[in-house]
């Protein structure tokens, strides 16, 4: 396998953020979703995404969520 022919991976996301990272909205914490790759915040019901391994934390840019999700 040549370097062009190389799978390309998705970025990580740094667990270990989250350790920093508070919700914008609560100032409560957040929860790692790896399989939406969101950073979840349950009392403000927000989804924050995650694109290129970088959360994205504006409110904007958030998806709200049902309580069961």
């Amino acid at each position: 396998m040549t370097d062009s022919t190389l799978p390309v991976s998705a970025p990580t996301f740094d667990r270990h953020m989250i350790e920093a990272l508070v919700c914008p909205v609560t100032h409560g914490p957040l929860h790692y979703d790896a399989a939406a790759q969101e950073l979840v915040s349950r009392a403000a019901g927000l989804a924050f995404p995650i694109r290129s391994g970088i959360p994205i934390m504006l409110i904007d840019e958030a998806r709200q969520i049902r309580a069961d999700d």
